[in-house]
């Protein structure tokens, strides 16, 4: 079961070999204080009250102009990613201020108050009529050219049309006439204030990683004239505490991943991208105190991307259905022993992986958890399985039918289970009942997923011989070329995104921090396939993160 496997179906077998990982063991090596891990926890909790008072002073003070500041107040401290130290008091704030919103913004004209407030209530889950926009059209019933001296105002309203739903026709006609002048205002605004209008535009705040936003907001904050000294400090300090964090994550998990041996148990088909996995769990959840989940996530990732290359990359059919045979029965089947020590190895890793899973969440009396997303990690086998028997014999299906495997093959139900399963009891079994039922959410956001896997891969998948994508079933069925197929599968996305927006409004049975799993979903999407298929080819911009992220510690 040694590397001598690897290299005779390697000479055997016709795949295309991806480029090694960028990192190796690297962060192995890199070192960690634990002293300043230590000291800057200890200062941010000595701050912490006084950014607490800030947000507090005048929660229940008289006269709306109060209550105005503490929204704003709310949406700086999310985009310098120090937001989840004050959840309680933020719901206590925005509840409060919501009961009397139409009164609070009856007198108020100005366009970045308007759409922080926006972005902010429904943000947090708060139905925020889009009408309150009305006022800032004009007689001919378009908005008024006037706005666009306005680069704040401007920026805010941008972001906040990336909240519409479907009901919101007068935040299409927004983002439209935003969209029209962004460039003009990033060539004539501040210089800061043009950078923030640029990263936005590659990714609305909506759609983005929490962790980038923040990465790039702080240094665009501190050149702010009235940027808050204790705030700037503390968002400095919460930033660097995440770094040495995830820094001492990476190294753990690189050793286990070492110790496992991946290189040498497989042929060299898989994509070996340990350190983008860990990246990509910080959209899911970013703060210290998610710092065991993601250790479990960044390994349940690995196991995804195994199975995913397996079945995608690799393994004949009479293979493919023993390894999705086995995981079906959690046990080996009867042809298991007779398959090549690769596919042992890769159903053994599984095997494994999830019982120590079992052990992780066992304390906690949450089995169901590690039950459910095996479950749904079965799905998600069975949907590779059927995938690999349509692209072995290049079979083209029509583009409903392919979505019905092709939805699942793309792993969101299987990751939401997998991100729930170590965020102890805000995952309860209630919310896994809620994954189970297909809701819209989730089933909006996975043909979302899909398209964008399909659009962005779709010259690699090409490249070696892969024809059954979505793209070539939407040819083949409307007979259109490839450029008007990426057009209409756009216009699907577009319309899903409002989908999600909505679902995020309307479901009330379930905690907003699970709901908000699922939208950090979308969010690792959109920066996974936004710069080119970032785990296949994570050179650029994903490098660039990394780098940003786990190396260049901030300046405090």
């Amino acid at each position: 079961m040694g590397s001598q496997t690897g290299l005779d179906h390697e000479s055997s077998r016709n795949f295309k070999k991806l480029q090694p990982s960028q990192w190796a063991d690297y962060f192995l090596y890199v070192p960690i204080d634990e002293f300043e891990l230590d000291v800057l926890a200890s200062q941010l909790e000595a701050i912490k009250p006084n950014v607490r008072a800030m947000l507090m002073s005048s929660y229940h003070a008289e006269g709306h102009d109060s209550a105005k500041r503490k929204i704003l107040l709310i949406y700086l401290m999310i985009s310098l990613g120090v937001a989840y130290h004050f959840e309680n008091e933020i719901e206590n704030i925005l509840t409060y201020a919501f009961e009397k919103i139409d009164d609070m913004v009856e007198n108020e004209h100005d366009l970045y108050t308007i759409s922080i407030f926006f972005w902010v209530f429904r943000t947090y889950g708060y139905d925020m009529s889009a009408d309150v926009f009305k006022r800032f059209k004009g007689d001919d019933g378009m908005f008024m050219d006037t706005l666009t001296k306005d680069a704040k105002g401007m920026l805010s309203l941008y972001e906040a049309a990336h909240l519409r739903t479907t009901r919101d026709n007068i935040m299409d006609e927004a983002l439209s006439f935003t969209t029209k002048h962004m460039d003009w205002l990033a060539g004539r605004a501040s210089s800061h204030l043009s950078r923030l209008i640029q990263n936005t535009l590659g990714l609305s705040q909506h759609w983005n990683m929490e962790i980038l936003v923040a990465m790039e907001y702080i240094p665009l904050y501190e050149q702010e004239e009235d940027y808050d000294e204790r705030l700037l400090k503390f968002s400095k300090l919460n930033f660097k505490l995440l770094q040495l964090i995830y820094l001492k994550e990476l190294k753990m998990v690189t050793k286990w991943y070492k110790e496992i041996d991946f290189a040498s148990k497989l042929p060299p088909y898989f994509r070996d991208r340990l350190v983008e996995l860990h990246f990509f769990v910080l959209s899911m959840y970013f703060e210290p105190q998610f710092s065991s989940a993601r250790i479990m996530l960044t390994k349940f990732y690995t196991a995804e991307a195994i199975i995913d290359d397996t079945f995608d990359r690799y393994a004949s059919i009479s293979e493919a259905e023993s390894l999705a045979n086995s995981i079906e029965r959690w046990a080996p089947d009867k042809n298991m022993d007779k398959q090549p020590n690769y596919l042992k190895f890769v159903f053994k890793f599984i095997l494994d992986l999830f019982k120590d899973f079992e052990r992780e969440v066992g304390s906690e009396e949450r089995s169901y958890s590690v039950e459910s997303t095996v479950e749904e990690f079965k799905i998600l086998v069975k949907s590779n399985l059927d995938l690999a028997k349509w692209a072995q014999i290049a079979h083209v299906p029509s583009f409903e039918d392919y979505m019905v495997v092709g939805v699942v093959e793309v792993s969101l139900y299987a990751t939401m289970a997998g991100t729930l399963m170590g965020m102890g009891h805000i995952a309860t079994e209630e919310a896994y009942e809620w994954l189970k039922s297909r809701p819209k959410l989730i089933q909006a956001l996975s043909i979302n997923g899909r398209l964008m896997n399909d659009m962005t891969g779709f010259q690699d998948d090409i490249s070696r011989g892969y024809v059954t994508t979505g793209i070539n079933c939407y040819m083949k069925q409307y007979g259109v070329t490839k450029a008007e197929a990426y057009k209409e599968l756009h216009k699907i996305r577009v319309h899903n995104d409002k989908v999600v927006n909505e679902e995020l409004l309307m479901t009330k049975n379930v905690p907003r921090r699970v709901l908000k799993e699922a939208i950090n979903c979308a969010r690792m999407a959109n920066v996974a396939y936004g710069y080119g298929e970032g785990l296949t080819h994570p050179e650029g911009k994903i490098k660039d993160y990394i780098i940003s992220l786990y190396l260049d510690m901030i300046r405090l």
